[in-house]
């Protein structure tokens, strides 16, 4: 008669055999779970500092729009009246030629020219009173070099007493609002001096614009 009892031994292997596979099985699932979070992680720090750099940069933008916003309206506001303050200093402009061609004399003898006269000047006087409350005149270039920035020259004069490209006559104020010029000064240069000296630049103490030797002490024992 067959014997029909399996063999312990036998059911104790397949039994090991069959956790290991799990086991193994598992392990597997495991590395491959891990594995996939880690390129999840990956992905999302990724993205995080994708996103933290366009951010940055946004706002950096913005930062830099609100400032120049804030500029360009401060110079609108400056600058607005720069038209208008142009054609006031022409009719100044005109007052003054007025004044310039009635005789003295004339005026002197006749009292209705001379109350007329008057009259123009003070006009003349309250309309430059009014340009100086929104630009002021620019200091008088007589004697320094000509600036192309903030002048126009009209002619040259000859003369060899002062270097080449000096301010020898204004026949014309300038004028500014703020640091932009509203009106160049009309201005004669000279020609035909010494060439003038270069400007000094800042420098080290060795070069141009640093100190002259003797701010070094002597050398001695």
């Amino acid at each position: 008669m067959p014997d029909d009892t399996n063999d312990p031994r036998e059911a104790n292997e397949d039994q090991a055999k069959a956790a290991e596979s799990a086991k193994a099985e598992t392990q597997d699932m495991s590395d491959d779970a891990g594995l996939e979070v880690g390129a999840d992680l990956e992905t999302l720090l990724a993205e995080n500092a994708d996103m933290r750099d366009k951010l940055l940069r946004t706002m950096a933008d913005m930062e830099n729009l609100r400032r120049r916003t804030e500029r360009e309206k401060a110079d609108t506001a400056r600058y607005a009246i720069s038209n208008f303050a142009r054609d006031v200093l022409t009719i100044g402009d005109n007052l003054k030629r007025v004044i310039e061609h009635v005789p003295a004399d004339a005026a002197a003898q006749d009292p209705a020219l001379k109350s007329f006269l008057e009259g123009v000047e003070l006009t003349e006087r309250e309309l430059l009173n009014m340009m100086e409350r929104h630009a002021s005149p620019a200091s008088s270039p007589s004697g320094q070099r000509f600036d192309p920035n903030s002048q126009q020259a009209m002619y040259e004069v000859p003369n060899t007493d002062v270097p080449e490209g000096t301010v020898v006559e204004v026949m014309q104020a300038g004028y500014m609002i703020g640091d932009r010029c509203l009106r160049p000064a009309l201005v004669a240069v000279s020609k035909g001096g010494a060439k003038p000296a270069p400007q000094a630049k800042p420098g080290n103490g060795f070069g141009p614009g640093g100190p002259a030797n003797d701010d070094f002490p002597a050398g001695g024992d």
